[in-house]
């Protein structure tokens, strides 16, 4: 145990919570299920968020903002849509608190909404309904929106980042006048996830389409993109929908076509959460603390002079490290330079080992005589010296080489544990193993309900390229009965 921190063998969910709250990303918030994410926290979100926010923008989308509350007749009319999302809605009723005469306050019972509103779970009926005042011709289509919002969800039982009763997202929300456009913007927007979720958060993904009864309610076809945590459960890391007509005919969204005809416009939604926040923890981070990969860390270089009593050395030295940091900050690279005298070397290291900071460079009296620094990659652990010529490209190679090197043995490790089956029992042993099992089924409800229970296992994706796969002469693996999909089952998040 190091830093107070469990261990990921002793107790996995205890170490994850040490992490996010140790590092100082988030804690709980006195709201039940709610948590306050800190400016450690957020500064990982806001980097995450810029990056595919300009994403977004170069495939065409733009930001808007629609209400936080939705009167509750929305959400009656689209009837697999308010089922899906029923249990979890927060409702408003009253509009004003009143002076208790025994002291406090209360609410006001002559202030009931003649409407209940509900508290955004997400923005698909208030933005059909707007949308159903922007579209009348194909000259008005496509519409290309995202929203950045909070939104709640009721959930019973949290944990920081992965499942919270209110979290941070984007929603986007597309109209289209064909179901090809529609359905190629719900595909083009899962690769944007996938992109973002390698090329950035170091992660890789599998690319699938969930089966029928893990659709998004109210969707036609949901796309996902799976990973695998350390602990070998799986975490599903984003979503994306193809909604067909259903709320175009739900808010009643026409439109008139190239000829001249009346028809209703065709929809996607995706969305990801900080619920990456939690993907991001537990993908990377050991048991010394948090880990980032470069591109996401809020500082990618922290330079740490030795403090000491000598005053010109103590000068020399600062003066070197804010060398080396403007000469970082001309390549792009976010630094910090720590002169706090208040703290001993050793509690800084140790923090910022904690907190994941990618590259540690020290420089003491001796090295500013050897013209040179002590360097730590966040990943490797081991400590080198460098000259001071040429460091700041060798830094810069450095941190590419660690978003490469924590990419490639997650890859290797999503690779390693895609198994499959050929019996029930080879499918238990292997689920008991974790990580993802493939495995033919008959795509019944009662069957995964069965396999759930028996194993806590859960129908992750089918794989784009086993979306089109022949069921043909395949037999379910676990009633027999004729096979319809080949599908990764794991434990999940």
């Amino acid at each position: 145990m190091s830093k107070g921190i469990s261990t990921r063998e002793a107790n996995y969910a205890q170490w994850y919570n040490d992490i996010v709250i140790k590092a100082d990303m988030a804690e709980h918030s006195d709201v039940r299920g709610c948590m306050v994410i800190k400016p450690y926290g957020f500064a990982i979100w806001e980097a995450m968020k810029a990056d595919l926010d300009q994403r977004f923008k170069d495939t065409g989308h733009v930001n808007a903002y629609f209400p936080l509350f939705i009167p509750k007749s929305y959400l009656s009319k689209e009837a697999n849509h308010v089922e899906g999302f029923a249990k979890e809605c927060a409702v408003v009723t009253h509009y004003r608190l009143k002076n208790d005469p025994d002291g406090g306050i209360v609410v006001d019972p002559e202030a009931k909404l003649e409407e209940e509103l509900v508290v955004r779970p997400t923005s698909e009926t208030i933005i059909w309904n707007s949308y159903r005042k922007w579209i009348q011709s194909y000259r008005d289509l496509p519409i290309l929106i995202n929203q950045w919002a909070n939104v709640v969800r009721w959930e019973m039982r949290t944990r920081l980042f992965l499942r919270t009763a209110e979290f941070l997202w984007q929603e986007g929300h597309t109209a289209h006048s064909t179901r090809e456009e529609a359905i190629q913007e719900s595909e083009t927007m899962l690769g944007v996830y996938a992109d973002f979720v390698k090329e950035i958060l170091a992660i890789p993904v599998i690319q699938g389409v969930k089966t029928k009864n893990e659709r998004f309610a109210g969707a036609e076809e949901t796309y996902c993109i799976e990973a695998l945590m350390q602990d070998g459960r799986a975490l599903q890391a984003g979503t994306s929908h193809f909604l067909g007509q259903n709320f175009a005919k739900a808010f009643d969204v026409k439109f008139l076509n190239k000829e001249g005809e009346s028809d209703f416009v065709w929809a996607s939604s995706w969305g990801v959460s900080t619920r990456l926040m939690g993907a991001l923890v537990m993908s990377h981070s050991d048991d010394q603390g948090l880990v980032l990969p470069p591109k996401v860390a809020p500082y990618q270089v922290v330079i740490v002079p030795f403090m000491t009593k000598d005053k010109d050395v103590q000068k020399a030295l600062v003066e070197t490290a804010n060398s080396i940091a403007n000469d970082l900050k001309l390549l792009g690279i976010r630094v910090k330079v720590d002169i706090d005298e208040t703290k001993r070397p050793g509690f800084k290291f140790a923090q910022y080992e904690l907190q994941g900071y990618p590259i540690r460079v020290v420089i003491g009296p001796r090295d500013l005589e050897n013209k040179q620094v002590e360097v730590m990659r966040r990943d490797l652990g081991e400590k080198e010296s460098y000259s001071l010529e040429g460091l700041s490209e060798n830094l810069e190679a450095m941190l590419h080489a660690m978003q490469d090197a924590l990419y490639a043995g997650r890859k290797a490790e999503l690779e390693e544990s895609i198994k499959s089956a050929s019996t029930y029992e080879e499918f238990k042993s292997k689920i008991a193993e974790g990580g993802f099992v493939e495995a033919w089924w008959n795509g019944q409800d009662s069957t995964e309900e069965m396999i759930r229970k028996d194993t806590k296992a859960t129908a992750r994706c089918i794989r784009l390229e086993d979306n089109n796969a022949d069921p043909s002469d395949q037999r379910c693996l676990f009633t027999g009965e004729a096979a319809v999909e080949k599908v990764l089952f794991a434990k999940a998040y």
